[in-house]
């Protein structure tokens, strides 16, 4: 133990992993340190394989890049979907706060991140250039004026320039784009806006 640890060195090391995570401070990290080695052995060890097993099987869908145990992740693989109806998200937190609104019956495009140069997120950092290839096979099958994209990216500085950046570029197959409308706070993430105010920045998105 060290003289800046107060703990045995295997919960330092717990409660250091624990506070790796984003939200997670110090207190918190220490509670739940403490609340893991209390668990019974077998639980331990239930919660590790969880873990594990997560982060072994869970990889993007070959698709729309959400988060999937197969290939495909379900939305994709649900045939009832309106295909011609994209929603393009930042992350697969934003895929799970919209499935809730249950008036939505299009599939999803995940970009894993916004555009942030400084912070080295270019669009080339980005599930950008799918979109556009799954975009342009679409087109080979269906009617330009059939086919709309929602840019469902956060109302933030970054949020704004990539809804921006993708508008330029999906117009260019003349078809229709459009916003989420600012019924979210501007600064807000989808993943915390409740059903209602979705619904209705959903219903009253904005050609863009």
């Amino acid at each position: 133990m060290s003289e800046n640890n107060f703990f045995a060195s295997p919960l330092e090391n717990l409660a250091s992993k624990f506070r790796s995570l984003p939200g997670i401070g110090k207190k918190t990290a220490y509670r739940l340190a403490f609340a893991v080695i209390d668990f019974p052995e077998q639980k331990a060890l239930d919660f590790a394989n969880a873990i594990i097993e997560a982060k072994k099987k869970i990889s993007k869908c070959s698709v729309c890049g959400n988060i999937s145990d197969s290939g495909i992740c379900p939305v994709c693989a649900d045939k009832k979907r309106n295909k011609k109806l994209i929603c393009v998200v930042e992350d697969p937190r934003d895929v799970a706060a919209i499935m809730k609104i249950s008036e939505y019956e299009g599939v999803f495009h995940v970009l894993g991140g916004l555009l942030s140069p400084l912070d080295g997120k270019t669009p080339e950092k980005l599930n950008i250039k799918s979109l556009l290839s799954r975009t342009d096979e679409l087109l080979k099958t269906e009617n330009p004026k059939d086919i709309e994209i929602i840019i469902a990216t956060n109302p933030s500085v970054e949020g704004d320039a990539t809804a921006m950046y993708l508008s330029r570029l999906i117009k260019n197959f003349g078809i229709k784009v459009t916003r989420l409308a600012y019924g979210i706070p501007v600064g807000g993430d989808l993943e915390y806006a409740d059903e209602v105010t979705l619904e209705r920045a959903l219903s009253g998105r904005n050609e863009i």
